[in-house]
């Protein structure tokens, strides 16, 4: 088995192609499973994140797909013979633009669909013909059932993350959509973890899989440098900014656990200077596009996220992570550290632990299957800005009194200054009037009240009253 991709039987155009990015050494998934994959046999792969999944499926079948090669402009002569899917929007654009790289110098098309974006665009590509459709499970469907895309001429179906489809409920899309799908195929199942429900969707839909695992189901990569610290929720911006600080770190991802935590930590971060950018599910594609480019190009130092992030992600040289929240669940942890130390470089993973996660912590203890060590963070002292200002005054007016460092330990040694009195509190006093001031006096003459002056009428029967007729009386009373 080779370990150089100058020594892989891959075509021309191919060859040309991963030679210009720089591909020289393959990975341990790329050279066990790109000849599995040549010869047309299902497989189901097991790797840490980072280790270089897309070109280990991605380049067999575009070697493999290169015999429908063809210039003509009919739709017809470009039908979809390759299906990858994956969980998220941003894993389906980062494999789409990979898959392009490297078939950059043939004529076979790609396209990727996804959700959060409008339709028309992706419909209009797919209705002019393409070989490699990259998607996720429910844009997909919407284009099925609209009759853009016609799956009955795959021949490779590619189930990237599947572990996380299932996590995120893509079963029943999952399904729908192989029920599509021509029963004599080629299906390879790529994964982080692998789980007990991932072997069942494996034994359903993948016929005598060749098992690939390059480590330990589970297991984390060994390039990255692991650390656990004890921190109060209160103290964890605090925490972050000087690991931060002290390590000198240009960027790093820092995850959180639900969309508003990740969009209250980002602008309380933004608002203590430092350059930050949230990615979360409730924001728009386009958002969350503009975000990862940003990130990519250096004008954003952290990138706070929610695990939307966690999967798949291929950017390089982050130097570090951190869980801001412990995850809920413990797979996450393995694909949230993976986002540094990717292909062979050195990363640091820093988990902050609260005493309301002990549950948590242990779930990753089990994962890991080793006792995590949790470590006290110490931190810097606050000077206080009193002193400070009192030294800088000294230092600026030290012209003739010496060296200025004696006016400072002048200023250090000064005892404090006697506290204030402070006066009793006292509510203004309301306006008074002087007429109740004044005593009462009996008025001088013996009158009666005016009230009592007004002549009462003889007749109180109101005159819109009609008064009784008198009437006879039959009888006389006694």
């Amino acid at each position: 088995m080779t370990d150089s991709f100058s020594n892989l039987s891959l075509a021309e155009p191919l060859a040309r192609a991963v030679a210009e990015m720089g591909y020289e050494s393959m990975t341990p998934i790329q050279a066990q499973a790109i000849p599995v994959v040549l010869t047309g046999k299902d497989v189901m792969g097991a790797a840490q994140t980072g280790t270089g999944k897309t070109a280990a499926f991605s380049l067999p079948l575009l070697q493999r797909l290169l015999k429908h090669e063809n210039a003509s402009t009919s739709p017809a002569r470009h039908p979809v013979r390759a299906l990858v899917l994956l969980p998220t929007r941003e894993l389906a654009d980062q494999v789409a633009q990979q898959v392009k790289l490297y078939a950059k110098y043939t004529n076979l098309r790609s396209a990727v669909v996804f959700g959060g974006m409008d339709m028309k665009p992706q419909t209009l590509e797919l209705k002019r013909g393409v070989e490699v459709l990259v998607a996720t499970p429910g844009r997909l469907l919407d284009h099925i059932e609209a009759k853009n895309a016609v799956l009955n001429q795959v021949e490779y179906v590619v189930l990237d993350e599947a572990d996380r489809m299932l996590d995120i409920g893509f079963l029943p899309d999952l399904q729908r959509i192989l029920s599509y799908l021509p029963k004599q195929r080629t299906t390879l199942l790529f994964s982080a973890t692998f789980s007990p429900e991932i072997k069942r969707l494996a034994g359903s839909y993948l016929q005598d899989p060749v098992t690939i695992e390059v480590a330990r189901p589970n297991e984390t990569a060994s390039t990255v440098e692991q650390h656990f610290y004890s921190v109060n929720d209160d103290d964890k911006r605090r925490a972050l900014k000087q690991i931060v600080r002290q390590r000198g770190l240009s960027q790093a991802f820092v995850f959180v656990n639900s969309k508003l935590g990740c969009a209250r930590l980002a602008r309380t971060l933004e608002r203590e200077g430092m350059k930050t950018t949230a990615l979360h599910g409730d924001k728009s594609q386009d958002e969350r596009l503009k975000a990862l480019a940003a990130f990519k190009a250096g004008e954003v130092d952290l990138l706070v996220a929610t695990d939307v992030a966690a999967r798949g992600l291929d950017i390089k040289d982050v130097p570090a992570v951190f869980n801001f929240d412990v995850p809920f669940n413990a797979e996450d942890y393995v694909h949230r550290i993976g986002r540094t130390g990717r292909a062979g470089q050195s990363g640091l993973a820093v988990t902050f632990v609260s005493g309301s996660d002990a549950r948590l912590i242990g779930d990753v203890e089990k994962l890991l299957k080793k006792k995590i060590e949790l470590e006290a963070i110490e931190y810097e002292e606050d000077k206080p800005r009193g002193r400070i200002n009192d030294g800088r005054r000294a230092w600026r007016e030290a012209g003739e009194l010496g060296d200025p460092r004696d006016v400072l330990d002048a200023q250090r040694d000064r005892p404090p200054a006697p506290a204030r009195p402070q006066r009793e509190y006292r509510a203004p006093a309301a306006p008074r009037d002087p007429f109740f001031d004044q005593p009462y006096e009996a008025p001088a003459t013996d009158a009666p009240p005016a009230w009592e002056s007004v002549a009462k009428p003889a007749n109180r029967i109101s005159a819109n009253i009609k008064p009784k007729r008198r009437v006879a009386a039959l009888f006389k009373a006694e």
